[in-house]
C-alpha cells in the first residue's frame, strides 16, 4: 500500500472512494464542498440527507456516485465536536475511513481530514498511524481463503498534507513496532516461547543495529536471580533473560530502561488457574515484553538521540515436580527474601530481578510494564492501564507521552501502609497481599527492587487484548503501550 500526501482539491481527485471528515453540528455544504457536491451531481447532499448524518464521532455513511463521475464512491466520517478534536480523533477517523473503503472493495482511497491544533506534522503522523494500524491483519494461523475474497487497498491519498513524507515515515516505523507487539501477544504459546522470544530479539537487534545480550540460566544463577529462576524452574524450556540496547551515534541526551514482563504462558503454577481465570488467554501474559520489543524495533528504526535499554526476564510458569511450591522462600538478586504464598503471582518475581538488573545500568529512569494483576482490570476496566511512579516528573512525562499516543493511563496511589499486607513471618515479604488493593500491593512489592532511580510501573492487563475490533485496533493483541513508550523515550 502506498500512502502519500497531496494537495489535489477534493473535487478534482479521481479514484474509488473519497472520504470526507465532517464535524458534528457543522454538517453543511459551503465553499469547495458546494463545488464538490455539484461535481458529484448532488450526491453529497443526498448522502447527508438520506443517512441523517450528524457528524458524531466514529459515525460513517457511504454511497455510490452515479453517472460518469471520476469518483466511484463518496463516504462521510464523523469527527465529533470541532473543539474536541484530538490526534487520536484523527487516528480513529482514518481507521473508520479505511474500514469503510475495505468493505466497499476499494483499491484507491482519498482522505480529507482536518489538521489538529494547527500541527501539520503531528496530524499527518496520527492519520498515517490510524491507516497503518487498521490495515494490519494477523492471518498467520488462518487458511487464507477469506483474505482472498476482497481486493487490497493499493493507494491512499491524504489530501492537504503534501510534503509530510517524514511524518508518514515516522508513523510507519512506529506502526511496525506496534504490529510486532500485536503479533507476539496474539501468537499461541506453542509458537511464542522463551526460545522464540530470544530469536525475535536477535532479529530486532540485527535489523535495527541494537546491541544484544541473552543471559542463559547459568548466567542468571551467577547473578543471584533466585526470584526469576524460581518461576522458571518448572518449565521444560530454558529461561532467557533478554537485554537489548539502542545507542545513538553521538552522546545520548538521556539514558533510559524499559522492562517488560515476559511470561510466554502462565498456568498459575501449583496455584493452577481454574474456573473463570481464562487460562487459555495466558499466552498474553508476555504483553509487557511484547510492547518492550515493539518499542525496541520502533526506536531502532527511528534512531533518536537517546540510549535505551530493553529488558525482559522471559520464561513460562508451568507445573512439574520441579515447580516452586506455596511456602517456598526465594532470594532475589538484591538479597531480599520472598515467601511464596501464591505461585500465580509470578510476574512480579521475574520483574524483581529484572528491575535490580536495570538499576545497575545507572540509567536516568526506569519504566516497567506488565500484565500484572486482575485487580487493575477490576479498578480501571479493559481500556485503561494503571500507572504508579516514585517520581511526579516521570509520571507526568509518561502521561504526556500517552496522551500524544491516544493510550489511556490513570495514575494510581502508592499507599505505603498497604505494604503491611505483604509482611511475612519467615521472610522479608510475601509475594501477594490481601485481595483489596491488589494492584497497589503488587506495585509496592516491585518498589522493593528499585532503590534510587526514578521509576514508573504500568499495569497493562486490561488494554493488552481486544475481543473485537475497535478504532484502529483489530481483534487480538493491541500492541498497547508501544507508542507511549516511543513517545516517552524520544521526547
Amino acid at each position: 500500500m502506498e500512502l502519500r500526501g497531496i494537495d489535489t482539491p477534493r473535487h478534482e481527485w479521481a479514484g474509488d472512494c473519497l472520504v470526507l471528515g465532517l464535524f458534528e453540528d457543522e454538517v453543511s455544504l459551503s465553499g469547495d464542498l458546494t463545488t464538490l457536491n455539484e461535481t458529484l451531481s448532488g450526491t453529497l447532499q443526498e448522502l447527508i440527507d438520506e443517512f441523517e448524518f450528524k457528524g458524531k464521532a466514529d459515525s460513517s455513511a457511504v454511497t455510490r456516485v452515479g453517472g460518469n463521475s471520476a469518483i466511484r464512491k463518496v463516504a462521510l466520517v464523523g469527527l465529533g465536536k470541532a473543539d474536541n478534536l484530538t490526534l487520536d480523533g484523527l487516528r480513529r477517523a482514518a481507521a473508520t475511513a479505511v474500514r469503510t473503503a475495505k468493505r466497499q472493495k476499494c483499491k484507491t482511497l482519498a482522505l480529507s481530514l482536518p489538521m489538529c491544533n494547527g500541527d501539520a506534522a503531528l496530524s499527518a503522523q496520527a492519520i498515517a498511524e490510524g491507516v497503518e494500524l487498521t490495515l494490519h491483519q494477523d492471518s498467520r494461523f488462518k487458511s487464507g481463503e477469506e483474505d482472498k475474497k476482497a481486493p487490497a487497498l493499493e493507494q491512499i491519498d491524504v489530501l492537504g498534507f503534501a510534503g509530510q513524507e517524514a511524518a508518514f515515515d515516522t508513523a510507519r516505523k512506529i506502526a511496525l513496532g506496534v504490529v510486532l507487539a500485536r503479533e507476539l501477544v496474539s501468537a499461541p504459546a506453542n509458537v511464542v516461547n522463551p526460545i522464540t522470544m530470544a530469536e525475535a530479539a536477535q532479529a530486532i537487534a540485527n535489523e535495527c543495529g541494537l546491541d544484544i545480550q541473552i543471559l542463559e540460566k547459568e548466567d542468571c544463577e551467577k547473578l543471584g536471580m533466585g526470584a526469576y529462576l524460581g518461576v522458571a524452574q518448572a518449565s521444560d524450556l530454558p529461561p532467557k533473560f533478554i537485554h537489548m540496547t539502542y545507542r545513538p551515534a553521538g552522546t545520548p541526551r538521556k539514558k533510559l530502561a524499559i522492562v517488560g514482563k515476559g511470561l510466554t504462558f502462565d498456568s498459575g503454577g501449583l496455584n493452577l488457574k481454574v474456573g473463570a481465570s481464562s487460562i487459555e488467554m495466558m499466552k498474553t501474559d508476555m504483553g509487557g515484553a511484547a510492547a518492550t520489543f515493539g518499542a525496541a524495533k520502533a526506536i531502532g528504526l527511528l534512531k533518536p538521540d537517546v540510549e535505551v535499554h530493553f529488558i525482559s526476564a522471559v520464561t513460562e510458569n508451568m507445573i512439574s515436580g520441579h515447580a516452586m511450591r506455596p511456602g517456598d522462600i526465594l532470594t532475589a538478586s538484591n538479597g531480599k527474601t520472598i515467601e511464596i504464598n501464591n505461585t500465580d503471582a509470578e510476574g512480579r518475581l521475574t520483574l524483581a530481578d529484572a528491575l535490580v538488573y536495570a538499576e545497575k545500568l545507572e540509567v536516568d529512569a526506569i519504566v516497567d510494564l506488565a500484565t500484572l494483576t486482575g485487580a487493575c482490570i477490576v479498578a480501571l476496566g479493559d481500556d485503561i492501564a494503571g500507572l504508579w511512579s516514585t517520581s511526579d516528573e516521570l509520571a507526568e512525562q509518561v502521561q504526556d507521552a500517552a496522551k500524544l499516543a491516544g493510550e489511556k493511563f490513570w495514575r494510581m496511589p502508592m499507599e505505603q501502609k498497604y505494604f503491611d499486607g505483604l509482611k511475612s513471618v519467615v521472610a522479608d515479604m510475601k509475594n501477594t497481599g490481601p485481595r483489596a488493593g491488589g494492584a497497589i500491593t503488587a506495585t509496592l512489592f516491585l518498589k522493593q527492587f528499585v532503590k534510587d532511580t526514578p521509576w514508573a510501573h504500568m499495569d497493562v492487563a486490561g488494554p493488552v487484548w481486544n475481543d473485537k475490533e475497535s478504532g484502529y485496533n483489530n481483534a487480538g493483541g493491541t500492541g498497547f503501550a508501544v507508542r507511549t513508550l516511543v513517545n516517552w523515550a524520544t521526547h
